[in-house]
């Protein structure tokens, strides 16, 4: 072939390869289809050919392309690799283990090669401790790429190694911060971790949704994390009105005490109360993320039940509030504010609870 002839076949390649990467694969396949026809023996072409009849569901073709690029060059690795790709799974797991060992032996310094072979050993079981070991090889080989620690998170997760499921999310990072399945990886084990606290989990959320924002399950868990720091809140209003409660002498145990309570222990009750929603929420609220806090607003907008639990919130606050800041004479009517703020949210909390066995019971026996 002259060198114009190859230089133009070249530039006929890029073309392909662009066209294939905005989707336009019908373009493409004729561009590859004159290519073929001036060098039938070009493999990087058949490969080429191969996406675009597998992104059109034209899988006879696909694989009849892959058949003339292993024709045309046995030891051509990346017709092995997209091959492993095309026959995963179940049905055909001895065909693409085949060409992910093929893809190996024909290019054994190859990360993407290894990184094949590992995902074509899913079946049987019991090969999974050995394609864990072929995904290790691959970072070996390549740890600045992302897919080879997919590899291992892959492997990591069926065998339960959540070491290395987390130490594999992160390597990918190290590589790549936009790394989506890696910022998934770390929010979910965040949120699976008995130790963490709500915030924290949040806030992992929010960083995964920062590279996937389309992600519903990530919004699904951030909305589930905010609800439940949302009913945490109510704690601290009942914390508020027992502070009330005693400071307003509402149930006397040794007999009637003075009324009214003096300016003073009024006024140090509400500085207690300030200080509990201070670093109890407010503290915590204004050192989130801005996703966090933006999902606060979104939640109690559209959900009935954050808006009750912030409702009941501050209904608390407010009737600990009118307690302690009147000056009362009788205790009846700071009695009745007492009980209505305290029995209406103790149920609350206690049929949601309640609400909540009953499903995880109910996902179990499933």
């Amino acid at each position: 072939m002259s060198g114009a002839a190859g230089s133009s076949l070249d530039q006929a390649a890029d073309r392909a390869d662009l066209l294939i990467e905005v989707g336009r694969h019908a373009e493409a396949r004729e561009l590859l289809a004159r290519r073929l026809a001036e060098e039938p023996s070009d493999v990087r072409a058949w490969a080429r050919m191969f996406r675009c009849h597998t992104a059109a569901g034209e899988y006879e073709e696909a694989e009849r392309a892959l058949d003339q690029a292993s024709a045309y060059d046995p030891d051509y690795a990346y017709a092995h690799i997209l091959r492993s790709y095309f026959f995963h799974g179940a049905p055909n797991w001895h065909k693409a283990l085949a060409a992910g060992r093929e893809a190996v032996r024909c290019a054994p310094d190859e990360w993407s090669a290894h990184v094949a072979l590992a995902r074509s050993m899913t079946h049987p079981f019991d090969q999974w401790p050995a394609a864990l070991e072929v995904a290790f090889e691959a970072v070996r080989l390549a740890p600045g790429e992302p897919d080879a620690h997919h590899a291992v998170y892959f492997y990591a997760e069926l065998l339960k190694r959540q070491d290395l499921v987390e130490s594999s999310a992160r390597s990918a990072l190290a590589v790549d911060p936009e790394c989506t399945w890696a910022h998934k990886v770390l929010a979910e084990a965040r949120a699976a971790d008995p130790t963490a606290k709500l915030s924290e989990v949040a806030d992992s959320y929010a960083t995964a949704l920062g590279v996937l924002p389309q992600d519903r399950e990530m919004h699904q868990a951030l909305r589930a994390a905010v609800y439940r720091m949302l009913r945490g809140t109510r704690w601290l209003a009942l914390l508020c009105v027992a502070i009330a409660g005693v400071t307003g002498r509402l149930f006397p145990g040794g007999g009637p005490a003075d009324l009214p309570v003096p300016l003073g222990t009024r006024l140090y009750a509400l500085a207690v109360m300030g200080a509990v929603w201070g670093f109890g929420a407010w503290r915590r609220y204004r050192r989130m993320r801005t996703g966090v806090r933006l999902s606060f607003g979104e939640f109690v907008r559209t959900n009935f039940w954050g808006k009750v639990a912030v409702g009941q919130a501050a209904w608390c606050t407010l009737c600990a509030v009118v307690v302690v800041a009147v000056p009362w004479t009788e205790r009846l009517v700071p009695q009745i504010l007492f009980w209505l703020a305290l029995v209406p949210t103790l149920l609350t909390i206690w049929f949601e609870r309640a609400a909540m066995r009953s499903s995880g019971a109910r996902a179990g026996r499933s």
